[in-house]
């Protein structure tokens, strides 16, 4: 069975986000742990993580994952920003194991005034530290392909592939795919031959089987725009054909799957959080 679910609020403490996951009928949860738009963070206490275990074990959501902060860059030239980030990086995924976890899903970085190709070394060296300061158990880090807006890195195949192949190894480190992103990066996800020509290069490139979690969000923007917006299911410029072939594909069925749509109500009132699970339900085969 497809496992559906949201990113979802934790306000109120850790375990209203899988209460609130649970009354919408997800199957999994996706949260923050801190503030992301904070570097500072509240600790967590043996209550928050057993209220949120009870939570877990009472609801029946499963893979529940986090989302690190927006301010984190791995791939900065500048020593400060890409310290801090490295500091704020660990304490994400030291969160995540606290919770149990399935993982923590994190933009790789952009480079700004610097290269691609030192961003990315920055990245790969950034993460073979904060794996060792970590020394995860359970979770996972999880890298995001992104739209590639701006110097943004890990917007297509060729650089996660890189990335994994430096960084990943027993390191607990994985992919979380974003259709969004992937469709604004260049990956037509609204055709058939766009997706198959996806799935063929992250197949080649070791990227598919490293995929782990996937974000569900439609685009505003059109493909190989390199912008990152996120649309309701089938409003955008993917379709509701694009998210058949992705909910009904032979491994990426098996994954756990997020919406990241806005959170408001349509014009009748119903939330849209409510009405994207629907539709994506009636897309599986």
């Amino acid at each position: 069975m497809v496992k559906l679910g949201a990113h979802m609020s934790i306000a109120g403490g850790y375990f209203k986000a899988v209460d609130s996951a649970a009354e919408y009928g997800m199957d999994v949860v996706q949260l923050f742990t801190k503030n992301n738009n904070q570097w500072a963070a509240k600790p967590i206490t043996e209550e928050d993580s057993l209220k949120f275990q009870q939570s877990l074990q009472r609801t029946g959501v499963q893979r529940p994952l986090s989302h690190a902060s927006y301010l984190i860059n791995l791939a900065s030239p500048k020593e400060e920003l890409w310290n801090k980030s490295i500091e704020s990086m660990v304490v994400e995924w030291q969160r995540a194991e606290q919770l149990g976890l399935d993982g923590v899903v994190m933009h790789p970085g952009a480079y700004v005034e610097s290269t691609p190709e030192l961003g990315l070394e920055r990245i790969a060296k950034a993460i073979e530290i904060i794996h060792e300061r970590v020394s995860p158990k359970n979770a996972w880090l999880l890298l995001e392909n992104t739209a590639g807006q701006g110097s943004n890195l890990g917007w297509n195949m060729e650089q996660l592939s890189w990335l994994l192949g430096r960084a990943g190894g027993d390191r607990k480190v994985g992919v979380c795919f974003d259709t969004c992103h992937a469709h604004a990066a260049g990956y037509d996800m609204s055709v058939e031959d766009g997706f198959k020509a996806w799935e063929r290069e992250a197949s080649k490139l070791g990227v598919l089987e490293a995929v782990r979690a996937i974000h569900l969000n439609d685009s505003k923007k059109g493909c190989g725009s390199r912008v990152d917006r996120h649309e309701h299911i089938g409003l955008g410029t993917i379709g509701l054909d694009g998210f058949r072939r992705v909910l009904n594909h032979k491994l990426l069925k098996k994954l756990p799957m997020y919406l990241e749509t806005e959170k408001e109500q349509n014009d009748e009132g119903e939330e849209w959080d409510a009405i994207n699970l629907r539709v994506l339900r009636e897309l599986v085969d």
